[in-house]
């Protein structure tokens, strides 16, 4: 339990949160949106893919399923006869291999992709049959599955829709001796939640 956790070590618990409503803090502080303007935001986790589609900042649907970065590891890990955590590096930094090998590997993380772009395509699909018309403007993609070169277009192309990565730096500044832009560049697509759970303060609700 969590919360006894913390109160065992002598702190009072004042704000809980979650993945979805992370993305959601992230947006309102890097992004200038329109009331009407309608966008999804999807983060694929290692066990858990969040979707968080907001109108004017505001949530509008959410949905989680359990096809998401370890999903793709597990396909490594029997395509290539490896350990789950040998398989989790090779998806990160890539194969010890020529220029030609690594860029195959890299489309073949694509196609080890594919469950989870229908599964982000059959929600986004109902949500579009459920809300009246409404249409989704852009789809921001954060997690370690947004740093799969090709991903986004791939998205893009499925559903129609302009799907860039979500940039949880771009309007806060950061310590340049800690955080070049290189670094920052680097980290974006995973930083998403820690971002906004480091944006949260009291009274927030």
């Amino acid at each position: 339990d969590y919360i006894e956790a913390i109160e065992n070590a002598g702190s009072t618990v004042m704000i809980m949160d979650v993945d979805t409503f992370c993305l959601e803090t992230v947006y309102e502080a890097n992004y200038d949106f329109d009331p009407a303007d309608i966008v999804a935001m999807v983060n694929i986790g290692a066990s858990i893919t969040n979707i968080n589609v907001v109108k004017g900042g505001m949530s509008i649907f959410t949905r989680d399923f359990t096809l998401a970065g370890n999903t793709i590891t597990e396909a490594v890990q029997s395509g290539h006869s490896l350990t789950f955590e040998a398989a989790e590096a090779m998806k990160i930094d890539g194969p010890d291999a020529d220029d030609v090998a690594r860029d195959t590997f890299r489309k073949s993380l694509l196609s080890y992709a594919d469950p989870i772009c229908t599964e982000i395509e059959r929600s986004i699909d109902y949500f579009r049959s459920t809300s009246g018309g409404d249409n989704i403007k852009k789809i921001l993609l954060s997690g370690g599955v947004a740093a799969i070169p090709g991903i986004t277009g791939d998205l893009s192309q499925r559903l129609g829709i302009e799907t860039e990565v979500l940039n949880p730096f771009r309007k806060i500044d950061c310590n340049k001796k800690v955080l070049n832009p290189e670094r920052i560049d680097e980290i974006r697509p995973i930083a998403a939640v820690a971002v906004g759970l480091a944006l949260r303060k009291v009274g927030d609700k």
